[in-house]
């Protein structure tokens, strides 16, 4: 197939997507919560233990020589590099949204000592294999918030927003040939992308705005699935403080910032999380899909929240069926789950009425400087979703309206946000050593819980508690790196890309068997 019948077919996909009734498939969506619902009381979604997943983003840079303006040479330009299709076959990874980006998803596992073991063990493997693949291609897979360097030559606007035309339909060049995502930009309420983060300027007219990011997201497979708004509702109050110890995308390329915005006002008031705000640009005027969700009080109110969300990407039922599926007999409701962005949000599938489950996805942390730090926050998150329920921690207490303003704290501040907590003993407090203190110390107590010996407990979590002790984030590292770059009299666009390529030296050297702890 030849690339202009490529578009051509991808165009007529979207054409189908949106012929589909968007209340007729809600209608079917809530037909599928009263099955999942009836299953959920006879307990298909029952386990009889934790399990715990794990799911890792990347994008894809080129590899190769390169001499700055100064003489300085390196092996690491960091621009953005396309991944062949071909190629993400050969390596055994997923296609994500941009056709820079490739997705790992690792088999669950029981949450014990040797589950967590397997866990590492499979992403270090793979990302390995990976890895050596594509060298032999010229390219490499970066684990991180976000890229600032588009491909060479090209400018970063017209990557995000260039587009062909067919039939009326934008098609977004630089976007993978999955239909629903450009389905997102067509359609009688399709709107403009636009990022909403202090002074940046971008707009698209697809979701291609999405495409800066990368995330990693860890799973929680609750033992009991009636359980689940507990579970649920502690992840909410957790957002805040573990994103504050994640934030890493604290700068958009260059190209997208208000063309008077202060260089130094960007390093001081800036975002340290803008991912968060780009992957708000999904939200329209009358709907927000991107958000904190409110608490839950039932897990049948779970399941209608995914039937009852906004329509924007309605499916043809034929399409939804993948064969022999256990969920199968809910595939409208399971492709709505694939539109419910919220930060934390709850899932029901399974292959087989016994691999069905009811898990949390924990969608709030970007991805990381390396794995060993990726995987301190698969067992952190794993650890408190084990022991704050089980101690019933007074953070449940915590009311839904500063669980959210912690997070939009942690997005804007990271580690220096003010946040509020109630620890175990139930006492509130603004500070933060004491609040962070309390979380990894419940992280860590889930974790022996679990299995691990108190040794191996601190040694998953010692990367997040070095940089409470620190005050170093991601983040803050990229910043500082910039500041003293551009002290030393580098343009800001210069300082930024600098800083982007130090860190990707850094985790040259690290991102496998190292530890962002190393980097100092």
């Amino acid at each position: 197939m030849t690339e202009e019948e490529g578009v051509d077919a991808l165009a007529d996909r979207v054409a189908e997507i949106l012929r589909v009734d968007p209340e007729s498939f809600r209608d079917r969506a809530e037909l599928d919560a009263e099955t999942v619902k009836t299953e959920l009381a006879d307990g298909t979604f029952d386990n009889h233990q934790s399990i715990v997943g794990f799911e890792y983003e990347f994008y894809a840079v080129s590899q190769g020589r390169w001499t700055a303006g100064d003489g300085t040479e390196g092996v690491d330009r960091g621009d953005l590099a396309r991944v062949p299709r071909r190629l993400l076959t050969l390596i055994g990874f997923e296609k994500e949204l941009g056709l820079h980006n490739a997705e790992m998803t690792t088999s669950p596992q029981p949450f014990n000592p040797e589950g967590l073991q397997a866990q590492a063990a499979e992403v270090r493997s793979r990302l390995r294999a990976a890895l050596e693949t594509t060298r032999q291609e010229g390219m490499r897979l970066v684990s991180d918030g976000m890229w600032t360097m588009p491909p060479a030559g090209e400018n970063t606007r017209s990557y995000l927003d260039g587009t062909v035309e067919r039939d009326g339909l934008r098609i977004a060049t630089n976007m993978s040939d999955s239909a629903r995502y450009h389905a997102m930009g067509n359609g009688p309420n399709a709107d403009q992308f636009t990022v909403d983060a202090p002074f940046v300027s971008l707009a698209c007219d697809t979701a291609m705005t999405v495409g800066l990011t990368t995330s990693i997201q860890p799973h929680y497979q609750v033992p009991t699935a009636g359980d689940v708004p507990v579970y649920h509702d502690y992840a909410v109050r957790l957002a805040g403080p573990l994103l504050a110890l994640g934030v890493n995308s604290p700068f958009v390329p260059p190209e997208l910032y208000e063309p008077n915005a202060d260089p130094a006002a960007i390093l001081a008031d800036g975002a340290r999380e803008n991912r968060v705000h780009v992957f708000e640009s999904l939200n329209t005027e009358g709907t927000r899909k991107v958000c904190l969700p409110r608490d839950l009080d039932t897990i049948e109110q779970a399941v209608d929240r995914v039937a009852r969300d906004d329509v924007i990407v309605p499916m043809p039922e034929a399409a939804l069926v993948d064969g022999n599926r256990f969920d199968d007999g809910f595939a409208t409701l399971r492709r709505k789950h694939g539109t419910y962005w919220r930060w934390v949000r709850p899932v029901f599938d399974g292959a087989s009425r016994a691999n069905a489950n009811a898990r949390l996805e924990f969608r709030a942390i970007p991805a990381q400087p390396t794995v060993r730090d990726s995987m301190a926050f698969l067992a952190a998150f794993a650890g408190l979703m084990e022991c704050l329920p089980q101690r019933r921690h007074p953070a449940a207490r915590i009311d839904w309206e500063t669980a959210r303003d912690n997070f939009r704290a942690a997005v804007a501040d990271g580690i220096d946000a003010d946040l509020r907590w109630i620890t175990n003993e139930g006492v509130e407090t603004t500070d933060t050593d004491r609040i962070f203190a309390d979380v990894l110390d419940h992280a860590e107590a889930g974790l022996v819980g679990a299995g691990c010996s108190e040794r191996t407990a601190a040694g998953m979590l010692e990367p997040l508690r070095h940089r409470v002790e620190t005050r170093t984030t991601p983040a803050s590292w990229k910043v500082d790196r910039a500041r003293d770059l551009l002290d030393a009299g580098r343009s800001f666009p210069e300082a930024v890309r600098a800083a982007q390529r130090d860190y990707l030296g850094r985790q040259r050297e690290t991102l496998l068997d190292g530890s962002f702890v190393d980097w100092e």
